[in-house]
């Protein structure tokens, strides 16, 4: 590490929380290894009921994790008060004593960090006129449309994490975030909108009110749709649930390795249209998921799961990594303090060649319901498509009565015919807009 990364992470470090020296010193008399993960953040959030701004409110958080492990046996307990960190340890050690020993290489060693925070917005500021200020705004934006507002929330976060191992790693890393999200009606159909970042100029929410009204009023009066095959748009809302229910799951390693993939024996083989690749950027900067470094101090590097629609990589952490006689990709998230490292992604990017993909009459999905009910390991679906239009040169025209829309997402991805010019975050995914050809439609 050089000199002036390790003072930045050191400096950092102690400004942080001395006690957790403690927490690893006693930990390291007792067990082989030991690894502690602590967060505390701020919040501020105000809500809407119909057009009325309730109270805004501000709140602060802290949790701790601990894991530890001897011979193989890996213990975890946390607590919302880290002055109890002594009894949580002893909770740790208590668990672990009653777990199965499994295949362990260690925790990490200290690497070479980069200095900075890849997610984090100094100008963001925390108080509870900030969050009524972007309600406000989305009010501006709803009166484009002759809908009625039925509910609206904003929200701005401050958060850091601080992570420690036995073997010196001594992490910390910022994040902030913003969101804004609204619901309308009219008559009998509603819209819903919604926008987040990690930077305060990273949301619209003008645009998001605007947004939530024109579905709700452009939505009224929708034609019955043919039972058939159509050429239809996902936006990035639609193919984010599609690809988080059944695609995304199918790259993690212990899924592979328990049978519960469809993609576990297709390495090297065409998966998707040639064009289209998929991978987690974990050093974007300004992208909500980004990080140095995972759940597990593991450093973060890209990951192309699928390159030119050949996919060449599953994802994975320490545990599924030992036990599998493979090496972690840096891979394990966390849900919360609470939750003990898992596999998952940072920022999941979609990309491939851009064009427009609505130059000529297609059926536009704006949203799904029903994704979670889909077979992970089959990948076949059926889904209610909320908002559906018709959409021709790039423009909404007539909308369509509620739909059904069944299929196969893995067969879906060997058919995708385009995707669009602009990407957008929804959540920890960054996605195009997807055109696919000829998929079925089940009209009501």
């Amino acid at each position: 590490m050089t000199a002036h990364l390790m003072s930045s992470c050191a400096m950092r470090w102690w400004v942080a929380v001395e006690w957790i020296e403690a927490l690893v010193a006693d930990g390291e008399k007792r067990v082989d290894e030991i690894e502690v993960f602590y967060v505390q953040g701020t919040s501020v959030s105000a809500d809407l009921k119909k057009r009325n701004l309730s109270l805004a409110t501000s709140s602060e958080d802290c949790g701790l994790c601990i894991r530890t492990i001897e011979k193989g046996r890996i213990g975890a307990s946390s607590t919302n008060n880290p002055e109890q960190w002594r009894e949580c340890l002893d909770a740790a050690v208590a668990s672990g004593k009653l777990a199965t020993p499994q295949e362990w290489n260690g925790l990490p060693h200290p690497n070479a960090i980069p200095a900075g925070d890849l997610s984090f917005d100094l100008a963001m500021t925390f108080e509870p006129e900030n969050a009524r200020e972007l309600l406000q705004k989305m009010l501006a934006g709803a009166d484009e449309h002759p809908a009625e507002v039925t509910s609206g929330s904003a929200a701005l976060s401050w958060g850091q994490v601080t992570f420690a191992n036995t073997h010196g790693i001594r992490y910390t890393a910022r994040h902030t975030g913003i969101s804004a999200s609204l619901e309308a009606i009219s008559g009998q159909s509603t819209g819903y909108e919604f926008d987040h970042a990690c930077c305060v100029d990273g949301v619209d929410p003008f645009a998001v009110g605007e947004r939530a009204t024109f579905f709700a009023s452009r939505s009224v009066g929708g034609k019955d749709i043919p039972t058939g095959e159509y050429d239809i748009i996902l936006s990035p809302i639609a193919y984010a649930d599609l690809l988080s229910n059944v695609f995304v799951p199918a790259l993690s390693g212990r899924n592979v390795h328990q049978g519960r993939s469809k993609l576990a024996d297709r390495m090297g083989k065409e998966v998707a249209v040639p064009g289209l690749s998929m991978y987690d950027d974990p050093h974007r900067v300004n992208a909500n998921g980004s990080t140095w470094w995972d759940a597990e101090g593991t450093p973060t590097m890209r990951i192309d799961y699928v390159k030119d629609g050949v996919l060449e990589a599953f994802a994975y952490d320490l545990k599924t990594a030992y036990r599998f006689g493979k090496t972690s990709t840096g891979n394990a998230v966390r849900g919360g303090y609470g939750g003990l490292p898992t596999i998952g992604h940072h920022n999941f990017v979609v990309d491939g060649r851009r064009e427009e993909i609505a130059d000529e009459r297609v059926v536009y999905a704006h949203s799904i319901v029903g994704a979670h009910t889909a077979n992970p390991m089959s990948g076949d679906f059926s889904v209610e498509i909320s908002n559906p239009f018709w959409m021709e040169n790039g423009e909404f025209s007539e909308p369509i009565r509620g739909a059904m829309l069944s299929g196969n997402v893995f067969l879906m991805h060997e058919q995708i015919f385009g995707l669009s010019k602009e990407s957008r975050a929804i959540g920890s995914y960054i996605l195009p807009s997807v055109r696919i050809n000829g998929q079925r439609i089940i009209g009501k």
